[in-house]
C-alpha cells in the first residue's frame, strides 16, 4: 500500500481496503436497498393511519435509504484504487449524505427507543397521545439539527482532487480536534446513553411488575436488548478507532520525525475505514427493527409474503 502526506495530512492507498471494501459495500447496498425499499413502499402505500411512532419509524427508513444510496459511490471509489472519478461537487454531496444520514439514523433510533420507553414506563403521559402532525414537526426539527451538525462536510478541503474522504489524518494536532470528529463521536455517544437508559428502565419496569415471564414480554425484552447490541456492534468500533487515531497521532507527533508520521498511522487508519463499513451494516439491519417494533408492519409483511394464506384465512372467516 502507498502512503503519502500533504499539507492536508496523510493519504493512504491501502490494498487491504481496495480488495475488501468494494464487495462488502455492494452487498450492504443490495441488502439495504431491498430491505429499506420494501419498508418505504409499505409505509407509503399500505400503512394507514399513521401514529406518532409510525412517523419516527418512517423517518428512520428515509435516513437509512438515503444512506444506502450513497454506498455504490463509495464502492466504486475503492474499486478504482481510492481514485474519485465523479468530481468534487458529487464527492461533497456523497460525504454529506453519509454523515447526515448516519447521524439521522442514530438520532431517530434514539427517538424510537424513547417513544417505546414512554409507552411502557409512563403509559399515561400526554406525549403518548401526540398527533402524527406534531410528531412530523418534531421529526423535522431532528432533521434540521442533524443537518446543522453535519453541513460542515461541505467545507472539507480537497487539495488532492482524486481523494474523497471526510476523515483525513492531519499532521497538525489542532486540526485533529475538528468539529467533524466531535460530531462523529457525539452522534454515537448521546444516542447510546439514551438507548441504554431507556432499555434498562423498560426491563426494570417490566420485571418489577412481574411481567417478564409472559411470552410476549419475553420477546419484547429480547428485542430491545438486540437493538442495543446491534447499535453497539455497528457503531462502537469506528468510534473507538477515532479515539485511538487521535491518541496515536498525539503520541507520534511528539516522538517521531515528520517523514515517519503517516506510515506509523497507516494501520490504525485502515482499521478505522474497515470499522466504518460496520456502521453501514446498521442501515441494513434496521428493517428488522421495523418488522418487530410495529404489529401493523408485521401483518403487512405477512400479507405480502403469504398472499394465498391470507386469502384462505379471509374465506375461512366468511364461512364461519
Amino acid at each position: 500500500s502507498n502512503v503519502s502526506s500533504s499539507v492536508c495530512g496523510c493519504h493512504f492507498n491501502s490494498t487491504l481496503l481496495i480488495s475488501l471494501l468494494p464487495p462488502l459495500l455492494w452487498t450492504e447496498f443490495i441488502l439495504g436497498f431491498l430491505g429499506n425499499g420494501l419498508a418505504l413502499w409499505i409505509f407509503c402505500c399500505h400503512l394507514r393511519p399513521w401514529k406518532s411512532s409510525t412517523v419516527l419509524l418512517f423517518n428512520l427508513v428515509v435516513a437509512d435509504f438515503l444512506f444506502i444510496m450513497a454506498l455504490p459511490f463509495r464502492a466504486s471509489y475503492y474499486y478504482f484504487k481510492m481514485q474519485w472519478r465523479f468530481g468534487q461537487a458529487v464527492c461533497n454531496i456523497v460525504l454529506f449524505t453519509l454523515a447526515m444520514n448516519r447521524s439521522g439514523s442514530t438520532f431517530f433510533l434514539m427517538a424510537i427507543t424513547v417513544d417505546r420507553y414512554m409507552r411502557v414506563v409512563h403509559p399515561h403521559h400526554p406525549i403518548n397521545s401526540v398527533s402524527s402532525s406534531k410528531a412530523m414537526c418534531g421529526a423535522f426539527g431532528l432533521w434540521l439539527f442533524t443537518i446543522a451538525m453535519t453541513a460542515h462536510v461541505f467545507s472539507v478541503p480537497h487539495t488532492n482532487t482524486m481523494y474523497c474522504e471526510s476523515f483525513v489524518v492531519d499532521t497538525e494536532l489542532p486540526h485533529n480536534l475538528s468539529w467533524h470528529r466531535f460530531e462523529f463521536l457525539f452522534s454515537f455517544i448521546i444516542p447510546l446513553l439514551v438507548i441504554l437508559y431507556c432499555t434498562f428502565h423498560i426491563i426494570c419496569h417490566l420485571r418489577g411488575r412481574q411481567l417478564a415471564q409472559h411470552a410476549n414480554i419475553k420477546k419484547a425484552l429480547c428485542f430491545i436488548t438486540l437493538v442495543v447490541v446491534v447499535f453497539t456492534v455497528c457503531f462502537l468500533p469506528s468510534n473507538i478507532m477515532q479515539v485511538v487515531i487521535w491518541i496515536k497521532t498525539h503520541h507520534s507527533l511528539s516522538t517521531l520525525p515528520e517523514s515517519e508520521l503517516c506510515p506509523a498511522l497507516e494501520d490504525v487508519t485502515n482499521a478505522f475505514f474497515l470499522s466504518i463499513s460496520l456502521t453501514y451494516l446498521n442501515s441494513v439491519l434496521d428493517p428488522i427493527i421495523y418488522y418487530f417494533y410495529s404489529p401493523a408492519i408485521k401483518d403487512i409483511f405477512r400479507k405480502i409474503l403469504h398472499p394465498s394464506q391470507e386469502k384462505t384465512m379471509s374465506s375461512a372467516n366468511v364461512t364461519l
